[in-house]
């Protein structure tokens, strides 16, 4: 499977409490189990968005993951390689 970097543009993400998070996750996992091929991750949150990494066989079932969950996937882009502090070794 391939791993990619999901882009999400949703508004006041940030402000969102633990319970509200809670049912986003189990909104995603739904749809997870719904698409099945993909295989979410962690996401990072931000003010206004959030960056998930997940892995798929290739976009469209990104893109169908969005469809069923209803979350936006606003920009994806595949990830090539990692790098870390170790990779300086």
């Amino acid at each position: 499977m391939r791993r990619f970097v999901i882009e999400r543009d949703l508004p006041k993400i940030g402000d969102a409490g633990p319970e509200e998070l809670k049912g986003a996750a189990k909104t995603s996992n739904d749809a997870i189990a719904k698409v099945g091929s993909v295989l979410w991750e962690h996401s990072y949150v931000t003010a206004d968005k959030t960056f998930c990494i997940y892995q798929a066989e290739d976009e469209e079932a990104i893109r169908q993951h969005a469809a069923v969950s209803g979350f936006p996937a606003t920009k994806i882009t595949e990830i090539l390689r990692e790098i870390s502090p170790a990779t300086a070794d």
